[in-house]
């Protein structure tokens, strides 16, 4: 079976799957009974191609709009502009100067002469009554009034579907229909025959059997939905930064406006459509929106940002114009909604074993209907009454058709791929509240099998949060524990390497230092930029005030390739000066000169160099994170089109920044250590801080640290024996992350899952079997790349995942084994029965109520039971577990085999050994039948809490819902027998026939038990 399912249903990757993989396996599912409820959590692949549609059209659009751009410029230089355009008296009435269709006329049709018409960016700002400077005004009135003309920041979803949408669906089963029909004839006939009410109990029973299944059925689907909703909505919590009433302040993307100023950073996301207000090497990546990957230059010149798109380089102030359905962004972000979610491997893999079943299930259907047919022809052959039909006859005949469709109803596991979901959706729900919020079903069971973890250092297994507590200041190295060593250490500086050391500080930063609605001063950015803005303002500067002395002409903002930022200033003499800062050894080895301890530049010779290489090292052995800050006079003659030079820089300073472990990382290194997955440290940080770090966590142990650069110069050969030692990899770049990953993935054959924060970090995200993103520290370009999003940044939270991705394999497996062992009994019994008596023991009613026990029940039970220690003992399944193992057979065949004996022998035996005689034993027989084979179901269920442990009743009281399942079924069932015997074919029990069957049922455990001792090979 599972060579059939890994050649016809296993080219589907937990990821990235393509469209004719997806349409394949479709074709390939025969047999099912209800399409609505089997395909309901695949992808709409007919939305898709349209969304595909939508970024060509806006592709080419955008190719147009920016040809007339150009046209346009070239045709209106030195030419006045009139303006035509008319203000519509609403939008007059609410005290804005322009609707929202021109707005969106302009800046998606990269219109630059109906901008120039308007007076440009500032122009615009003063017709949407805003400020550049200090945005908008936040009163209720105009808040209300602008949502009015313009709408608001959310794109249209499809409406929550109602439960009666749920029951409609569940009514489209084909089989169920058929059963209803059968019904139908065997009321009228009944009633014909035997009238009202005695001819209705067998319709009935089966109609009232049909609604339970069809409303049980509804109620799981109606749950899980509702879970997913809830998911949706967390999944689309984005905030940005933007100013309003002249304050710097977060908000949600919902909540914006035109008019509104947002700050955008690297790895940002367009909130909404706008005008480029102020900013520095913006590029902009528009692939999410128009599929053209080559990023675009975003300036005063070209001001126009469209929504979705991502900020790959630059930082930039924007004037939001569009907002909502009004954006092509929003247009096609309703239309990809639409498109759903890729189904997942297991999914497709158990549609393959439903559709297997399915078939084999139908052939013995058809061999049942038939024998017992043929039965009831031979016996009116032999009495010569083969010409005249009776209704007893047509009813007779009725329950065998009934029979035999009940079969099929029993034998296509129907609920196998969607006990993926359920299991899927109860875990993304209970992650969420362990602080993990799964953007893509495919992560949760993938995560199960990870067998290798590539996690960053700063902020996942470091706390992330920094603080200068060593510097090396004009040969000088202080301590700086508190900001009054930090004022003292002020004093001792001479005044030039101070006045130096914050102009670098303050002006060569991507963070900001703001006043909060308080009126308190709040730093703004990176835990690395806060730390050193931070430092400075202890050392007495003023921030704003050293901004003002000079000017900004060109920025270069930081990136992991770079490892370094730079700024150029234009002093108030006149003269320039550029600022450099990053990784130590990077901006050491660009320096030749140094301030001494007079406050002197001087030559950096050996002696110099040897002494701030050491304490560069000193620094890094004591995990601390290491920065250079140095500076470098450059001529008047530089323009913001040059780059800012690399070397001949003067070194003003070394700094060492704490980011203290986070607790609990080391037991969850040795957590994972202990469950087979190797985690390996991947950062951009000095060897020896990453050394010593990895040592505290217990990642560096007994295999090697690497630097980037060494990595990258080895064979592919030589990559093959080193990776698998490989524990930590220091200053290493994104290329790095992601060539680690392949060679794990391709070569190895791990299951990898990779941390990343950055933009750059999104091609390994994407390359990785799971991507995880971090929730606080990461852009949203590394969040939509990813597949789960870690909400706290803790790598305790990652073990936390895979520990619930286990659970996820492991409970779909119970609940398969359990299915596949009732599918397997109810089919054999059912045939063989009628192939050798002439009847089945099992009517149609009952077969639903047992199809009821193994399906939406036995899904509700085995598949949320919630993840325990022993999880993490086990070693990886990894990419080559099959999915059916020989443990799950050997179980679901040794099971079988007892319940398909004891039932048999009960038909063969079980009149004499219960001394049944008169008109009724076969009525009691059967009814004895039915309950030990329910019972024999209820104590499977509680075997198959675990496959190979013998204890199964550990924690079984925590597990509220298969208590409560099983619970409700013993009830049921004795609700059945006592009291609707009528409808379902049943006669009330004795107490000793009570306790036989209910012990029949009970001796499945110990003998699953001595089942589980036989040993297995482990696939």
């Amino acid at each position: 079976m599972e060579d059939y399912l890994n050649k016809n249903f296993g080219d589907i990757k937990p990821k990235n799957s393509s469209n004719e993989a997806l349409q394949r396996w479709r074709k390939l599912c025969g047999v099912v009974k209800n399409p609505k409820r089997r395909f309901r959590f695949t992808a709409n692949l007919s939305k898709r191609y349209e969304a595909q549609a939508m970024r060509r059209t806006n592709q080419e659009k955008l190719r147009v709009a920016v040809l007339v751009s150009k046209a346009a410029l070239q045709f209106i230089h030195g030419i006045t502009l009139s303006n035509e355009y008319t203000v519509p008296e609403e939008v007059k009435a609410a005290g804005f100067q322009i609707c929202a269709d021109e707005l969106g006329s302009i800046v998606e049709g990269h219109d630059i002469k109906k901008l120039k018409i308007h007076g440009g960016v500032e122009g615009i700002a003063n017709k949407l009554s805003t400020s550049t400077t200090n945005g908008l005004t936040t009163s209720e009135d105009l808040l209300k009034r602008r949502q009015e003309i313009y709408g608001i920041n959310k794109f249209t979803e499809s409406e929550v579907r109602s439960f009666w949408v749920f029951v409609w669906e569940a009514l489209h089963d084909m089989t169920l229909i058929i059963l209803a029909v059968c019904a139908f004839v065997s009321l009228i006939v009944g009633i014909t025959m035997e009238g009202w009410p005695k001819g209705a109990h067998d319709g009935l029973g089966i109609v009232s059997s049909i609604l339970l299944v069809v409303f049980v059925t509804a109620t799981s689907d109606y749950r899980q939905s509702l879970q997913f909703k809830d998911l949706d909505k967390e999944k689309k919590k984005i905030n940005v930064h933007v100013t309003r009433n002249g304050y710097r302040q977060k908000i949600s993307i919902y909540d914006l406006l035109p008019g509104d100023i947002v700050h955008l950073a690297i790895g940002d996301q367009v909130p909404a459509d706008g005008l480029f207000v102020s900013g520095y090497s913006l590029l902009i990546n528009e692939s999410s929106l128009t599929g053209e990957s080559e990023p675009v230059g975003v300036s005063v010149e070209n001001p126009f940002l469209l929504s979705g798109t991502k900020v790959q380089d630059g930082s930039c102030k924007m004037l939001v114009t569009t907002v909502g359905m009004r954006t092509q962004w929003g247009k096609l972000m309703a239309t990809l909604s639409e498109g759903g979610d890729d189904e997942t491997p297991l999914q497709v893999k158990l549609n393959g074993v439903a559709t297997i079943i399915g078939k084999i299930g139908l052939f013995f259907a058809v061999v049942t209907f038939a024998v017992l047919a043929q039965g009831l022809f031979s016996h009116k052959f032999q009495e010569g009454t083969h010409l005249s039909w009776s209704g007893d006859d047509a009813l007779e005949m009725l329950e065998y058709f009934a029979v035999a469709v009940t079969i099929v109803v029993v034998a296509v596991p129907e609920g196998l791929p969607l006990a993926v979901t359920l299991s899927l959706a109860f875990a993304m729900k209970k992650m969420m509240n362990d602080k993990a919020l799964v953007r893509h079903l495919a992560a949760c069971e993938t995560m199960g099998s990870a067998t290798s973890i590539c996690s960053d250092k700063t902020g996942t297994l470091t706390t992330n949060h920094m603080t200068v507590v060593k510097a090396c200041i004009c040969g000088k190295i202080k301590e700086i524990s508190r900001s009054m060593e930090a004022s003292s250490l002020s004093s001792e500086i001479p005044d030039t390497a101070r006045k130096l050391l914050l102009q670098s500080i303050f002006n060569n930063t991507g963070g900001d230092v703001v006043v909060n609605k308080d009126g308190k001063l709040e730093i703004l950015g990176t835990p690395t930029e806060s730390a050193l803005l931070e430092f400075g303002l202890s050392l007495g500067g003023d921030f704003h005030a050293e901004r003002k002395q000079s000017k900004l002409v060109k920025v270069e903002p930081f990136n992991s390739m770079k490892k370094r930022m730079g700024v150029v200033l234009e002093l108030s003499e006149g003269h320039m000066r550029a600022h450099s800062k990053g990784a130590s050894e990077i901006i050491l080895a660009a320096c030749d000169k140094v301030i001494d301890a007079t406050g002197e530049v001087v030559h950096l010779d050996e002696a110099s160099t040897n002494h701030l290489k050491d304490t560069i090292e000193q620094f890094a052995s004591e995990a601390l994170r290491t920065l250079c800050l140095a500076y470098m006079e450059i001529e008047n003659g530089f323009s913001d089109n040059d780059s800012i030079p690399a070397t001949g820089y003067t070194c003003i300073a070394i700094v060492g920044i704490k980011d203290p472990v986070r607790p609990g990382v080391k037991e969850s290194v040795a957590i994972c250590r202990s469950a087979g997955i190797t985690v390996r440290m991947v950062t951009g940080d000095n060897i020896n801080t990453a050394k010593a770090i990895a040592k505290e966590c217990g990642i560096l142990t007994d295999g090697i640290a690497i630097e980037g650069p060494d990595f990258r110069e080895k064979s592919n050969e030589e990559l093959h024996e080193l990776i698998p030692k490989i524990q930590v990899m220091a200053r290493s770049s994104p290329l790095d992350k992601h060539t680690l990953v392949k060679h794990l993935r391709s070569s190895l054959g791990e299951v990898v899952a990779v941390t990343g924060d950055g933009t750059n970090d999104a091609p390994a995200l994407h390359e990785a079997d799971i991507g995880l993103a971090m929730g606080i520290a990461g852009t949203e370009v590394a969040k939509e790349s990813a597949d789960v999003i870690i909400l706290d940044d803790n790598f305790s939270t990652i073990v936390t995942v895979a520990k619930w991705g286990r659970s996820v394999y492991i409970n779909i497996q119970k609940f398969v084994q359990f299915q596949l062992t009732v599918n397997v009994v109810a089919l054999i019994v059912n045939f063989s029965s009628a192939c050798l008596t002439g009847n089945a023991p099992l009517t149609a009613v009952q077969l639903l109520w047992v199809n009821m026990i193994m399906d939406t029940l036995g899904a509700l039970a085995l598949a949320t039971e919630p993840p325990n220690g022993e999880l993490m003992r086990r070693s990886p399944v990894g990419r080559k577990g099959n999915f059916i193992s020989n443990v799950m057979w050997r179980n679901i065949l040794g099971q079988a085999l007892y319940q398909f004996v004891v039932i048999w022998y009960l038909q063969a035996q079980g009149k004499p050994l219960f001394h049944l005689d008169g008109p009724d034993s076969d009525l009691v027989l059967n009814t004895l039948i039915f309950n030990s084979f329910v019972f024999c179901q209820v104590f499977n269920e509680i075997s198959s809490r675990e496959m190979e442990q013998i204890n199964v009743f550990k924690g079984i009281l925590k597990n509220y819902v298969f208590v409560a399942v099983l619970t409700c079924t013993v009830l049921f069932q004795i609700i059945i027998i006592e009291f609707l015997g009528t409808f379902a074919n049943t006669s009330p029990l004795t107490l000793p026939q009570w306790f036989l069957s209910v012990f029949i049922g009970f001796l499945g455990m110990p003998i699953a038990a001595v089942i589980k001792l036989i040993p297995v090979g482990s696939k």
